[in-house]
Parts: C-alpha cells; structure tokens; sequence
C-alpha cells in the first residue's frame, strides 16, 4: 500500500491537490500521514508519495508529481494523449502562474507575511488579470478538459482557494462569473468536500487571525520595497513546505513583532493618505449590476402584435422579451404549412419538409429529455421554413396507457375512495376523459414556453376517433395477414397493476448483495440480493444434487434439474430422477448446453412457467409447465400450507420448510439485477399469459434492408450497429395490454353452438376473429366454421393494445389513414424523424416497420438520434439523486430551497429525499439562475454532440444568459450608431467603398453563413452554435464594433468623412439582420424583439416576422475573402502582443506610441493600411511602422508579434525604470536558483533510471520555461537600462 505525507495546514494547497487526487482514486487510495517522512526516504518537503514498503521503494516529491500519479490511477489524468495533454498544460498554468500570485494575494491577508499595499494591489491586478483569461476558457465549458472533472479542474481550483476564501469579493466574483461557477461546481463534488469541507467564500477581504498551525509551518518571510510579489510569495510557499518547525515562545515573539509591524505600516499609510486626499469627497463608483428582471407591462391582448416602438429597456431580460411572441406567432398562422401559399397542395420548387413530435405522454410534465428534443426539432423546423419550403411539425400527445390509468386510479381512491372495479368499466373510461380534458394539455403550454413552432390546429391524440380508427384497421389487416397472432407465453407482469408491461418499461435495479427493497402490498421490506442453495434427494439412492436460486418461492414451479452434457460430475445421473420435497413430483435431470459447469454446482433448477431461460428449456425438453402464480400474486397449483400465500411471504415459509427438512444448504449475499415495474414500483414477475403477438421476422429484415440499401440513413452512422442487431435478432411482440385504459383489442373469442364443432381454447387462433364491428366478426367466424350466424356467441378481448401500437402508426395516422387525404398526400411519408436513441428499438423501428407493412413506403427517409441527456457528472438523472431538473426552472430560476421542496412533495421515501437533497446542494449551490428560454435552446443545442450521451451542467446555461444580454447591447449601440434617420439598401451588397474593417466583417459573416448552413443540413448543431456565437462575440462585437467607433466619432467632427460612415452603417446593418437571421432558429424570442427594432430594406414586402423571413443563404452573401481573414489574422495577433505588453507593464489608462519593425515593405504597407485599427484595438497614442533597417527610437519594451512583425512599445517616461530594474533583478536571481537547482538535480547519474518519466518530462517543461522566462527578464532589464 502506498503512504502518501501531507501537511497538516489546512491551507497547504499542494497537500490538499494530492489529497483530493486521492479521493478519486478510491480503490487506490494510500494511507495518509501528517508527520515528517522519514530521514531514511531522503525527502525534504511535502506531499511526497511512497509506493510500497519496502528499502528500495520509489517515493515521488512534490504536488504536481504525486497528484499526477494518483489522478492517473483514478482515470482523471485525461483519456488520451491529447487530454493528458491539455491537462499537464493546465497543472504547468496552475504552478507556475496561478499558485505564486495566490499567495501573493492571500498571505497577507492570512497573516503568513507582512503588508506591503503596492505590492498586494499589483499583485491582486495580475491575478485578476489571468482570472480573466481563465473566465474565458470556461465560458463555453463545464470543466477545464473534456465533460468531467480532471486533475486539471484539481490543480487550478486548489490554487485558486486561498483567493476565494479570504481576497476575492462578490464584486470580484462578478467579474469572473464563469471561474465562479465552475469554482463552486468543483468544490462542491463529494471528493472535494471530504478533503475541504464546506468552503466560505469571502464576504470581505480582511486581514484574519494567524492560524498558529500556519505560522509553525512558515518562515517569517518579510517582504521589502523592490521585491516583486511573485518572489515573495514564492519564498513563503518555500517556507511553507520545508522549514523546521518553531517553538511555541518563538512562535509567540514572532506574532508580536508582526503586530506591531503591521499597526506601524498601518499608521505611516493612513498619514500618507491624509496629505494626498483632496478637500472634496471622491464619488464612490457604483458596484456593476446582475443581471436583473425585467418586465413588460404594456396591455397586449393574446395574439395582438408585440409593442416595438418604446424603447429597449438597458438590459436584456428574458421576462421581457418572451413575453407576448408566441401567441401572435401562433394566431398570423406562422406555424402553418399554409402560410404563405393557397393550399398545402401547391407545388413549392424548394420542397417539403415534415417531421411529427415523438408524441410525449398526456401525464407527462416537462424534463429535460423534452426540453432538448424540442430544442433541436424546432431549430430544425424554422430552418427549413425560413428556407422556404413548405413546412409541418406536426404535435400530439400519446394516451399512455398504464400511466394514465394509475394517475387516474390514484386520484379516484384519494378523492372519492373509490377503485376502478367499483365504477365499472364505462365509467372509469369516463372518468379518464374527463382527467385528460382538465389537465391533459399541460404538457402542450409546456412546449409553447420552449418556443416551439408547431402546427397545433393539426394536434393529434392517439385516442381521438380517427386515430383509434386506424388503430382498429391495422389490427385488423395484420390479424387477417397472419400477422398477429395468439400464443401462451412468458410476459413481465406487474401484480399491482394487474397487467403485461414493455421491456421499456421495466427498470433494472442492480443490488451489489443483500437488500432489503420496498414493495407494494407488503408492510415489511422484501429481501433480494441473496442466493440460496438446497439439495434434490436423487430418486432411488442416497445422492442429492444441490441447485441455487436468488427467488426460493419458484422451486415450487420447479419440473426438472438441468446440468452439462459435458459436466463429468454429473455423467452417471443421466436419465434419473429427483424428487421434490414439498409434492410427490417426480422431476428429470435434463442435459442442456445452457448450463455454465463453472457457476456454483453446476446443476440448475428449472421453473419453465416462471424464468425465461427455464422457459426455452422446458420447450426443448418437453417439459410441464406449472403457473404458481396467479394475476395478484398469490400462490396456486401449489400444495398447503403455501397456497394462496402472497408470493414474498411464501419466500419466507418455503425457506423454513427446506430447513426443517434438512434440504437447506446455505445462504449467501449475491449480486443482482432486480426487474422493476417503472409505473408501480412493484417487483416484475415473469408469468404464462395467453397474449396478441406481432410476428416481426419478416418485417425486421425488411426494415434492416431498407438500411442497408440506403433507403433509410440513420444519423449517426454509430447507432447501426445496435440496428442491424436488433432487427435481425428480433423477437415477436406482445401488445396485449391487462388495463382498461387504451385501444380495446378489435379481436372476438367464438363459441359456436354446434356439436359438430368442438369447443375451443383461449390460446387457440383459430377460435379468435377480428372485426371494425360485433356484426362482421360474427359474419367471419360463421364463413370459418360454416354455420350460420345465429349459432355463433362472441366475447371481445378485454385488454387494450400496447401504447406502442398506436404510437408505431402515428406518422400516417395523423392523417387520417387508411382514409385517402389531402394530408396524407402531400405530408407522407414524412421527411425526417429525430428522437432520442433509447427508443430506437421501442418506437423507431417500430414505425418503419409498421409504416412498411401498411402503407408500403417508409415513413420518413432520415432517422437523427440525439443523445440521451445526463447531469453534470455523467449520471443518468434519477429523482432519488436529485438531479431531475424541470426546464421551466432553467428557464425562470428557482432556489435551492425550492429545489428542496419539489422532492418533499414528491413520492420519495424520507433516505432518498435527504439523499437526493445532498445532490441538489452539491450541484446547485445557489439554486438554479434565471437564464430564459433561448439560452436553454442554445445551451442544449450546442450540447448535441453525435454522442451518446450529454453531461448537462444547467449552470453553464448561465453564460448563454450573458450572450443574450452581450446580443442585447450590441444591437442596442448599433441602433444609436445607425441613428433615427438610417435607410438600408434594398439588397445587400458590396459597394466598393468599404473599409478594410468592414471588408473584414462581411467576409467573416459570410462565413458564418456558410458553417450554419453546411451545420444545419449535417445535423451538426455544435458547429451552428459555435459560428454563430464567435461571429456575434468575438469578432462583431470584440473587434468590429470597437474598431469603427473612430469612424463615426470623426464623421461627426469632419463633413468629409460622412461618406465613410454611411458605407460603414450599411454594413453594421447587414451584419445586425444577417446574423439576427443565422441565431433565429437557435433563439427565436430574443431575435424576433430586437429584429422588429430594425428598419426594413423593403418594408412594403418584407415578412412580417423574423420566422418567416429567408435564412442567410451563402450564394447570396459569398464575400468571403480568405487573404482579408488572414490579414486580420495578423493583425489581430499585434493587436494582442501590443495589449499583452501593455498588461506586463501596467498601463492600464496610459497611452503609449508603438513602433511595428516590419520584416519587408509588404507588411510595412498592410500595418498602414490597418494603422487606424491597430491604433483604436490596442488603445495606443500613435502607430508607427518601421522597415527592418530602420532604428527603434530607445526606452521601448519589445515583444515579438509573428515572424513578420515586432512589436516595439515606448515606456520611456511613461514608469519608474528604476523601481522596474529592481523588481526584475531579484526576478532574474530567483529564476537563477530554481535553475540551478533544477539542472542540479537532472544531472544526477540516476535521474534517468530513478525518477517517473512523467515527473521527467515535467522537469523539461519546468526547465524550459524557466529559460524562457529568464531569457524574457534579460530582455527585459536590457531595454530598462536603455532608458536610464
């Protein structure tokens, strides 16, 4: 076992690293230990790692080398190369950059070294500064490296706690909102909180007592004018990690003589800042703002058009701006296939697109799952109806069978006392129809709330007349086809709900051993996870034959014992007998290659009538089948005391009788998988039902045929693996459904009056008839059995059909087959369907072999499967873990507490509520922020990966909320800078006259153009996001806008410059229209407000909606010019060399001239050319370029911006040089020890047999950024003495 040696200071970050490290390693995780390691391991600081126990063990030193390996025992080292990658870059970033400045930032305030105010304000500025940057790496992202905490999320967020806990005010916090969430996310994960505990974040950055833990394990180390922060800091890190403990007098000498240092500078700077304040008071600046909510309050009745003339409020609010749209959208008819055209019959040259709603349950509320196929169905539909074509998303609600019956049942007994038995049949169906008209279109203002655009005058319910007329039809052509069928077979029965379930509806809960389980109908818990064994006396000699079972009950079902043909043990037993215990049956010993020799004894008992393994082999074996269980669950065709005993309870009793016999062997925990029913929570039992069965070979291999020769494309190509699997192996299908709720079975047993034919079976087909009504059945049965019509009795099937049944018709049922409609004529098949790949096999296949079957065409001709949608953590989400989030939530916020109270009122028990509550405050904190119904969209969109799964983190929805509001300002400024008086051109073109930004800008939308559309129509809803969201952010709003401000500000001094401002309008317009057009689909409530702003080119003809307008077509706007993208490009890049010096130097309002030495006159022409840019980007006095012969005038800070440009920054006069010398000289000697010591310890001779080729290839990276950095310092110091 290995022995990890740790700090005991609660504040030793590199300790905590390792600690934490661990904590994700739990199989792996060493012994830990707070004292000193010992003299003989040679080591000198902590953490340090000691693999082993014995004299010659490897022991690795240092945080990053010894988390490294224990993240990498853990898995969070990165997955592949390229995450290992970017993970050893981020622990490099948190080391050398991150962990000095928080010291430098926080030990002050702690009390480990002294006060030195410039210091403490410069360094708390750079860490800001590279918070900043960190801020947005996290913008678009969960964690730092792939969808999952990784040691790189460890490394940082460790770095960065010193600064949380005691510098970092909520006003700071604002600033860096994405590093916040991400760093409340991170320390919140349970391995964190067993190493830290629950972290307060600063309120007030105050100075606090000295822990005197600290001071025993820190050197005093002062700090004095001329020494940076950094070097401090590093110096008490040192300190912190190797000095010799203190004695306690010195600790208290120390303590005294920092007080009085500290009330001494104290005093000499409240002096200072009396001579220097002036006589009036300053005015404080106001704290930025949250984002806050906004109303809208003008009286719009439902379905009028939206007020757009007020102006915009300052700030976007969600509350605002979804107010209103949706209904006037609904009532112009926008949804429509009509719209636009006289009838949907008319020939439309760009084509049809039409797509029907996975048809959610009429109980169902809204989740996720939802949420996210909504938001891709609808970014889909607007596309193509922008596009032009004519468009139907056709919605509708599926009856759910089971579902529906138990809310209804529920409520009955809890209202009136009543069960559904008591009503009668008629009228609880009733009483259904009445639920459903109150409460079942729910779920429909639901979809409305996302935004969704469908057609709800076509709204569908599969129980509505012409949906249960066809139905009824299909029933009928597949019985009449012999394609239905009756048979006796296994189905999974829920004794509670007294009817067969579908597979999908049966969860699989796995036990690792004992388990005590609740289940309906039993006051005590029932015992699973557990397998017992006991023996068959062998007929007619002493032999027994032990066998196993987790489910005793069923040895009372048992008819034969099976083992090997190959088990030597069991060879002479062949063709005996064994006797069971409780009944004089005489059961076979079976040989059956399903038997595994290597499991237990290697005999298994055999219950055909309950498992459906035994089932397949009492069918080879011919062996009987005895049911000893009935609809409810008791016992039956069993001798007594056990008849008519509840099923659990006989579990019980037949255990007690095998030991009171002395048949019992053992019993001992045993993992397994438990089938529960999802809707009663009842445990599924397997049972013999005579049921209607779909016969699916025939059609399956059409449906996998229609696959493979492309006839159908399944998007992605990944999930047809799992097609080609199913549909080739599958099995036939039951759809008879025990319930009362649902589409009554159209079928008729027959008795006939007549001796000359003999009575019949439930179980025989031939006695069943199929009818759309009794009086043909009746004429069927008498031409089968050739009697006349008087002599024949009918009794229709009492069960319903399978909700699947209905929902594998619903693409042409919808409308109105087998009926020949307009509808159906025009609409299908359908053009693509998209849902979730864990109903492939439940729905989707199902349609495609239905529709092939029935109608003979396919019913769409693309399948896209989205992923399965899961929480942060990669968990499926479960109410027992808390993670069920409603989108509406997401959508309008809710608090922790209210987050807390929807599992009170839910029908958890009490453990899984707290259990699930501590899921809850682990992954929302602070509850759940407003962030509105188009950042949701987007966030989910940008989500779907052609993955399996999404780790959804809600609270990286947040920073799609500040998009919007990013959005919201720009076309605010915009509209200011375009003016009231603004006309556009009829047709957006290029003029000639524009400038080189504005080249810029169109060639980059039209980009954007491009990806959104080749995205689009790939199905690739990332890659649209991403266009979309860098063209708005980083290159509309971060370069363009800023880089025109000078154009319009010298227009309005000089009427020369009118002319360039006019082109310059015209271009922010079509930037503003287009780009509002590309994020329509993806956010159609914050596009279609700030669009109806816009004045129009061609207002008389113009659509009145931005969701009916023509999407951005890339033959239109193809102004994509690569050579201007890659002079931006190197522009940009001396942009941010100019603002990286300007950071390193601290000018933060001063202008400075900059001189570019140019590699040749080519660039010397394109740096003037965009003089005015670089100028206004880089916040510079004055732009200069130079030839590369050319001198830089002295007293300038010099960076390399590209091979083909330098950039030369004039600092003379503008610092303290000397200040500057001084820092940068204890700089350069504290790089020069590091150095030395570290080329010191890699020229050992056994550095290379030694030491871990990860902590190998650390060490080159420490060395080469230590030379670089020293190198930068030289350079550096070199030029100050220029200016002295």
């Amino acid at each position: 076992m290995a022995t990890l040696y740790v700090s005991p200071h609660p504040d030793h970050f590199r300790s905590l690293l390792a600690l934490i490290a661990a904590e994700f390693s739990p199989s792996s995780r060493p012994q830990i230990i707070t004292e000193d390691p010992p003299s003989s391991l040679n080591v000198h600081s902590r953490p340090a790692l000691r693999l082993g126990t014995g004299v010659s063990d490897s022991v690795l030193c240092g945080g990053s080398a010894v988390a490294w390996y224990l993240a990498s025992q853990g898995k969070r080292a990165g997955v592949d190369l390229k995450q290992q990658s970017q993970v050893w870059q981020w622990l490099s970033f948190a080391e050398n950059e991150l962990t000095p400045l928080s010291c430098a930032v926080a030990f002050p305030l702690m009390g480990v070294t002294g006060v030195d105010k410039k210091i403490q304000q410069n360094s708390r500025a750079e860490l800001m500064g590279i918070l900043n940057v960190l801020d947005q790496a996290l913008a678009p992202r969960t964690f730092l490296v792939g969808e999952s905490i990784t040691l790189a999320d460890m490394a940082v967020a460790t770095a960065v706690l010193l600064p949380f806990k005691y510098a970092l005010e909520p006003s700071d916090r604002k600033l860096i909102i994405n590093v916040t969430r991400w760093f409340t996310t991170c320390i919140n994960q349970p391995q964190f909180l067993a190493v830290l505990g629950e972290i307060p974040l600063c309120e007030r950055a105050v100075s606090v007592t000295p822990n005197t833990n600290a001071a025993a394990k820190a050197k005093n180390a002062q700090t004095t004018p001329g020494v940076d922060s950094a070097a401090a800091a590093a110096a008490v890190v040192a300190a912190a990690t190797n000095g010799p403990p203190k004695t306690e007098a010195q600790l208290k000498k120390e303590a005294k003589k920092r007080e009085k240092l500290e009330k001494f500078q104290q005093k000499k700077e409240m002096e200072a800042k009396k001579k220097t304040q002036p006589a009036a008071e300053k005015k404080v600046k106001p704290e930025k703002k949250e984002l806050g909510v906004i109303t809208y309050n003008i009286p719009t009745p439902a379905g009028e058009k939206k007020d757009v003339v007020g102006s915009l409020p300052d700030s976007y609010s969600p509350q605002y701006v979804e107010a209103a749209w949706y209904t006037w959208w609904e009532k112009q008819g926008f949804f429509k296939p009509e719209y636009g055209r006289k009838s949907v019959g008319e020939k439309n040259p760009r084509g049809i697109f039409m797509m029907c709603i996975p048809p959610p349950n009429v109980t169902g509320s809204l989740h996720l799952g939802h949420a996210l196929t909504n938001a891709i169905q609808d970014c889909l539909t607007r596309w193509h109806r922008m596009r032009g074509e004519t468009t139907l998303w056709n919605p509708g609600c599926d009856h759910a069978g089971i579902a529906t019956q138990v809310v209804v049942e529920k409520k009955l007994m809890r209202e009136r006392g009543l069960s559904r038995h008591d009503l009668g049949r008629e009228n609880f169906i009733q009483e259904v129809w009445k639920w459903k008209n109150e409460k079942g279109d729910r779920i429909y203002h639901q979809l409305k709330k996302l935004g969704s655009s469908l057609d709800w005058d076509r709204a569908c319910f599969t129980m509505d007349p012409k949906l249960s007329y066809a139905v009824q039809e299909a029933f009928i052509r597949m019985h009449e086809d012999g394609v239905i069928y009756r048979s006796k077979r296994l189905v999974n029965w829920s004794c509670t709900l007294n009817s067969a379930i579908s597979d999908i509806e049966v969860d699989k809960k796995e036990l690792s051993g004992r388990t005590l389980l609740p289940v309906p109908g039993y006051k005590d818990k029932v015992e699973f996870g557990v397998l017992v064994s006991f023996a068959y006396k062998v007929e007619g000699s002493d032999e027994e034959v032990i066998v196993a079972t987790t489910r005793i009950e069923t040895m009372l079902g048992d008819t034969a014992v099976a083992v090997h043909p190959a088990d030597p043990r069991y060879q002479h037993l062949k063709g005996k007998m064994v006797l069971h215990p409780f009944c004089d049956r005489k059961m076979p010993i079976v040989l059956d290659d399903f038997v595994d020799m290597s499991f237990g004894t290697g005999a298994v008992k055999i219950t055909p009538a309950h498992d459906h393994n035994d089932y397949e082999v009492g069918e080879r074996h011919s062996l009987a089948f005895i049911n000893i269980l009935d609809e409810n669950g008791l016992l039956i065709n069993v001798p007594p005391p056990f008849l008519g005993m509840k099923r659990f309870e006989a579990r019980k009793a037949v255990l007690q009788a095998l030991k009171d016999r002395g048949h019992f062997k053992e019993i001992k925990d045993n993992p397994m998988v438990v089938p529960v029913c999802s809707r009663s929570k009842d445990i599924v039992e397997p049972l013999l039902k005579p049921q209607w069965y779909v016969s699916c070979r025939d059609m399956g291999r059409e449906a996998a045929d229609a696959v493979r020769e492309g006839r159908l494309k399944i998007i992605p190509d990944h999930h047809l693996k799992t097609w080609f699997n199913w549909m080739d192996n599958i099995r036939d299908w039951c759809i008879s459904r025990q319930l009362w709720w649902g589409h009554r079975i159209p079928a008729y047993f027959v008795t006939v009056s007549d001796p000359s034919v003999k009575a019949g079976e439930d179980m025989d087909g031939h006695y069943w008839v199929s009818g759309r009504s009794e009086v043909e059945a009746r004429e069927k049965a008498a031409k089968r059995f050739n009697v006349s019509a008087d002599k024949i009795t009918l009794r229709q099937d009492e069960d319903v059909l399978d909700t699947w049944f209905s929902s594998g018709i619903f693409p042409f049922s919808i409308f109105g087959w087998p009926n020949e409609t307009e509808d159906l004529n025009v609409f299908y098949p359908g053009t693509l369907l998209e849902t979730g790949h864990d109903i492939l096999f439940f729905w989707v296949a199902r349609m495609v072999m239905m529709g092939l079957k029935l109608t003979g065409k396919l019913p769409f001709k693309e399948v896209y499967l989205h992923a399965v949608v899961r929480d942060a953590h990669g968990r499926k989400m479960s109410k027992s873990l808390g993670n069920v989030i409603d989108p509406l939530d997401v959508i309008t916020g809710i608090s922790l507490e209210g987050l807390h109270a929807q599992l009170t009122d839910s029908n958890l028990d009490p453990v899984e509520v707290e259990k699930a509550k501590q899921g809850q405050k682990s992954d929302y904190p602070n509850g759940i922020p407003e962030c509105g119904t188009d950042a949701l969209r987007f966030a989910l969109c940008a989500y779907t990966s052609q993955g399996r799964d999404i780790n959804l983190d809600v609270n990286r929805i947040l920073g799609y909320r500040h998009f919007c509001n990013k959005l919201w300002n720009a076309v605010k400024f915009a509209m200011k800078t375009l003016g009231d008086t603004f006309v556009p051109l009829e047709k957006a073109q290029l003029s000639g006259e524009e400038s080189v930004s504005d080249r810029w800008i169109l060639s980059r939308l039209s980009a954007a153009v491009a990806l959104c559309d080749a995205g689009f129509k790939a199905y690739d809803f990332p890659a649209i996001t991403t266009a979309v969201y860098n063209f708005w952010l980083y290159e509309l709003c971060d370069v363009y806008l800023e880089s025109v401000k000078p154009v319009f500000s010298k227009a309005e001094e000089d009427g020369d410059r009118q002319r360039e401002a006019m082109v310059c309008r015209q271009t922010l317009y079509t930037c503003l229209e287009v780009g509002l057009r590309l994020l329509s689909p993806l956010m159609p409530f914050v596009t279609e407000e700030l669009y109806q702003r816009l004045p129009r080119r061609q207002p008389q003809t113009d659509p009145p909606s931005i969701c009916v307008t023509a999407y951005p077509d890339s033959k239109e706007f193809c102004w994509n010019s690569e050579e201007v993208d890659l002079n931006m490009e190197f522009i940009m890049t001396v942009v941010r060399t100019i603002r990286s010096l300007r950071a390193d130097y601290n000018l933060t309002k001063t202008k400075a001239d900059c001189y570019l030495q140019c590699i040749d006159s080519a660039t010397v022409s394109l740096v003037q050319k965009y003089s005015l840019q670089i100028q206004t980007l880089s916040y510079s006095q004055a732009v200069i370029p130079l030839t590369a012969s050319e001198p830089v005038p002295q007293g300038c800070a010099v960076a390399i911006a590209s091979d083909r440009c330098t950039v030369n920054l004039m600092l003379k006069g503008l610092i303290d040089v000397e200040k500057e010398v001084t820092k940068l000289l204890t700089k350069k000697g504290d790089l020069e020890k590091q150095l030395e010591k570290l080329q010191e310890k890699m020229a050992k001779s056994d550095y290379k047999e030694k030491v871990p080729v990860k902590v190998q290839e650390q060490d080159a990276e420490k060395l080469r950024q230590s030379q670089a950095e020293l190198e930068k310092v030289k350079e550096a110091i070199d030029n100050f003495r220029k200016m002295m």
